[in-house]
């Protein structure tokens, strides 16, 4: 499992985990920008699930000690 940032156009953080390679991940995101002009993490994260089932939205905390 491989684990990623990811910022979209509303300069929204985001955290996601999957299962595919970065260079997967790439060639993923530019086919899902082909014919787009806004990109939002919901949205590729729909489209990403589609060749993965793995992919998932993950939140991240800090913990202080």
């Amino acid at each position: 499992m491989y684990y990623y940032r990811i910022y979209d156009d509303k300069e929204e953080l985001s955290f996601f985990k999957s299962s595919l390679e970065r260079m997967r991940i790439d060639e993923l995101k530019r086919e899902f920008e082909q014919g787009r002009r806004v990109f939002t993490n919901a949205e590729f994260l729909e489209f990403l699930r589609k060749k993965d089932e793995e992919a998932e939205i993950i939140a991240i905390t800090e913990v202080d000690y």
